[in-house]
């Protein structure tokens, strides 16, 4: 099977099972792992058990532990962000539609709203990466139009989206949320534009890091293109059980 083969593969099962509400499928499957993952890699305490029976049915597993409501609530939100996205792939990436996928994901995310977090939106207060600064709130509709202007006039591959992916988690462009949309736009553009996903794992999460911090540090992406192409295999391998 090719990457054309299995794209149409993908694109055909997700709106099938979506539609259906079948939770036994491709489409579940990509849906919990996407959001676990992505998740965790910000620190979320759901585990994957947990993950799964949020998205299948709504609750979660009795447990003597307690669950922090804004992992939930994020959770939730990931998944609602995964389904704007599908529903929007026929458009064109952009600084609008960036900001949908962020409102989905945090509008209810109680925690953030009552810090006063702009959702949906750029930031209002600047933020930080660790110790190193990124770009101020009023620089970044700027510094997007830019990243956006760039964008549009290259040919996508596992390269120019590694770029990207690197560009925009150095902007920052949200008071909170940036990986995850980040990684959303990095799985949608690869369903866009014929290339094998990639899913960044949590297991990997060091290396992810490491990786965005040469590209901050020396402008170097061969870590980071590497990384994408280590995930993009194991996504297709996972996949493959459901064709």
């Amino acid at each position: 099977m090719d990457n054309k083969e299995f794209l149409d593969f993908l694109l055909r099962r997700f709106k099938i099972e979506r539609e259906k509400f079948d939770r036994s499928g491709v489409y579940a499957y990509t849906q919990r792992l996407l959001a676990y993952n992505s998740n965790k890699i910000e620190g979320s305490t759901l585990t994957e058990e947990q993950t799964a029976s949020l998205f299948d049915n709504g609750t979660l597993p009795k447990s003597d532990d307690y669950y922090r409501a804004k992992d939930v609530e994020e959770m939730n939100g990931h998944f609602l962000m995964f389904n704007k996205m599908l529903d929007t792939l026929d458009e064109s990436l952009s600084q609008e539609l960036i900001k949908q996928f962020h409102f989905e994901l945090k509008s209810g995310v109680f925690e953030d709203c009552a810090n006063g977090y702009a959702i949906g939106d750029y930031k209002q207060r600047p933020n930080m990466i660790g110790m190193h600064q990124t770009v101020r709130p009023e620089n970044v509709a700027r510094e997007m139009y830019l990243l956006m202007d760039w964008y549009d006039d290259q040919m996508a591959n596992i390269s120019v989206l590694a770029e990207f992916h690197a560009r925009y988690e150095s902007i920052h462009p949200f008071q909170d949320g940036n990986g995850r949309t980040g990684r959303l736009i990095l799985f949608r553009e690869c369903l866009k534009k014929g290339i094998v996903p990639v899913v960044i794992e949590d297991t990997n999460r060091n290396e992810y890091l490491e990786a965005l911090k040469k590209y901050r540090e020396e402008n170097g992406l061969d870590k980071l293109i590497g990384l994408f192409e280590k995930e993009q295999q194991f996504y297709f391998e996972k996949c493959k059980y459901f064709l």
